[in-house]
């Protein structure tokens, strides 16, 4: 039979910590019981004090709860600028729609009563000449004013090209909504 190498070294490796056990135990049997329940007090904790593991356990939980709040926090930020940035499009929208009402307001105003009132007293092919010169929007706006019967006619007057610029305007311009 040949000896095992590794059979000789585990006890010499093992001896330093079976010697430090053995003399633990000495110690505790050669003092008595009283050593050793102040040893065992000494580690246990004492009724009004945490365990080490106690903390350790509430502080994360103080870590977890604060990550949790600041991530909380970050999503709170993050529905806020949403909001903002959907009022801040509302708010556009909003100036846009009174930017057109005003357009549409003065486009309107354009045609005074007494100058629709001198076209409505023209014949139809001179009212249709005069108006193909004038301004597009000027045009329309006393077209709209116009009894429906003699607008009816001066459009029928005009050249096609131009009577269909004025139909398109006054549509547009008869909309309640924004036609944009």
């Amino acid at each position: 039979m040949s000896a095992d190498p590794h059979f000789l070294t585990w006890p010499r490796r093992n001896a330093g910590r079976i010697l430090a056990a053995a003399a633990l135990m000495a110690m505790l049997s050669a003092s008595g019981p009283a050593a050793t329940q102040s040893i065992v007090a000494a580690a246990a904790p004492s009724d009004g004090s945490e365990t080490e593991v106690e903390r350790f356990c509430s502080n994360i939980a103080d870590a977890a709860r604060d990550r949790r709040y600041a991530l909380q926090a970050q999503e709170l930020e993050t529905l806020q600028k949403d909001i903002d940035q959907r009022m801040k499009l509302l708010e556009e929208k909003r100036a846009e729609y009174e930017e057109w009402l005003k357009r549409r307001d003065d486009f309107l105003s354009k045609a005074e009563d007494n100058v629709v009132k001198i076209y409505a007293a023209m014949k139809p092919d001179a009212a249709a000449e005069r108006l193909a010169e004038v301004n597009i929007n000027v045009a329309a706006g006393i077209m709209m004013k116009l009894d429906s019967r003699k607008a009816g006619v001066i459009l029928n007057e005009m050249d096609r090209k131009a009577a269909a610029a004025l139909t398109g305007i006054m549509a547009s311009a008869a909309r309640k909504e924004d036609p944009s």
